[in-house]
């Protein structure tokens, strides 16, 4: 399903305001899980902390840009049956053999494609290329960031199926402008994850989990709400935009008793882990040599920039999308073995 394309103005206030998390939260989880770690990773990773702020949301900035990029981002699990989804195969080649490729990217593939990055990242800590960690790290924490939003686990991602257009950017975009501040984001230390596999869909059922709440909230909170209390304006760099209203979103708030902090501390700490765990299995290389060098930036274009579009302003659901041309080279192969695996950075067989 092809993307609606929007008027420049509303693309520049589109890449402030409604992505995954929000710019401002998924550059904060990143930030915050570099103090999960170790003294050993803490030493390159606090030198380098603005890199891994800024870039964490350059995945979203590829979601127009890059063709396969947006399955990455999500997955309509409950298109599949209902919690907990206990027949959905968790690992890629037992589910390709049940849906097919095809179904399986159309309807979002992040928890697949974490391990992908868990291993790039793992390889990169081998070859010391701090160009790549860096470059993996942030992405990788936005990945997992993703996971942990309600919202991207379901085909009614926006709200569109039950009349609630626009909770996506009003869960994790608004609420956290309006109250993160005041959040704990201290979450201890990061721990060796077990099973890198299967750890992302535990991130994805316990989101799924909480998506009730989120629908079922809002539109209490809708039925009581005249309308004009609902929504209110605000000037952002100097457009006036019609937004959820902070009385309206004071109430949402405090209805989800604490959910979206909650989840926001989860990623943080997985993110963390993510990061410990490929380290460690890449044998705990010595990071202080890198200390002194710094990841080279690869500066996008403004054109591709204004390229950013989400999938969560669209009218309409993920079905039929087909991320990934059959037959190109972004098409989804075997996501252990990297070849042609859509979402890379760069695509390349193997060798």
């Amino acid at each position: 399903m092809p993307k609606k394309l929007f008027s420049l103005s509303f693309i520049l206030l589109l890449s402030q305001t409604v992505f995954a998390w929000g710019f401002w939260a998924h550059q904060r989880i990143n930030r915050m899980a570099v103090f999960t770690l170790p003294p050993e990773m803490i030493v390159l990773y606090k030198k380098n902390i603005e890199y891994l702020t800024e870039h964490a949301v350059d995945p979203d900035k590829r979601r127009g840009a890059i063709e396969g990029e947006d399955a990455c981002h999500f997955i309509d699990i409950d298109h599949y049956g209902t919690y907990p989804f206990v027949d959905f195969p968790r690992y890629w080649d037992e589910a390709v053999k049940v849906y097919t490729e095809d179904s399986l990217k159309a309807y979002g593939i992040v928890p697949f494609h974490i391990p992908v990055v868990m291993k790039r990242l793992t390889q990169a800590f081998k070859d010391k290329d701090l160009d790549r960690i860096m470059k993996l790290s942030a992405d990788l924490g936005h990945y997992v960031g993703d996971s942990h939003v309600p919202l991207h686990t379901t085909e009614n991602y926006n709200g569109q199926m039950t009349g609630q257009k626009g909770i996506h950017g009003f869960w994790e975009s608004r609420l956290p402008e309006l109250y993160a501040s005041k959040y704990n984001f201290y979450v201890g230390k990061a721990v060796l994850v077990e099973d890198v596999l299967l750890e992302p869909w535990d991130a994805v059922m316990e989101s799924h989990k909480a998506l009730d709440s989120v629908l079922a909230f809002e539109k209490e909170l809708t039925e009581s709400f005249p309308t004009d209390k609902k929504f209110g304006f605000e000037n952002r760099n100097g457009i006036l935009v019609r937004t959820y209203s902070q009385e309206f979103s004071l109430a949402y708030h405090q209805r989800l008793n604490g959910m979206v902090e909650r989840r926001m501390r989860q990623s943080i700490r997985r993110v963390g882990s993510f990061w410990y765990t490929a380290w460690k299995n890449a044998g705990s290389p010595d990071l202080s040599e890198l200390v002194d060098k710094t990841p080279q930036e690869v500066k996008e274009s403004y054109k591709r920039k204004l390229q950013i579009i989400d999938r969560e302003m669209a009218d309409n659901t993920a079905t039929g999308y087909r991320p990934c041309k059959v037959g190109s080279t972004y098409e989804l192969r075997n996501p252990f073995d990297e070849s042609f695996f859509c979402c890379a950075i760069a695509h390349h067989k193997p060798h």
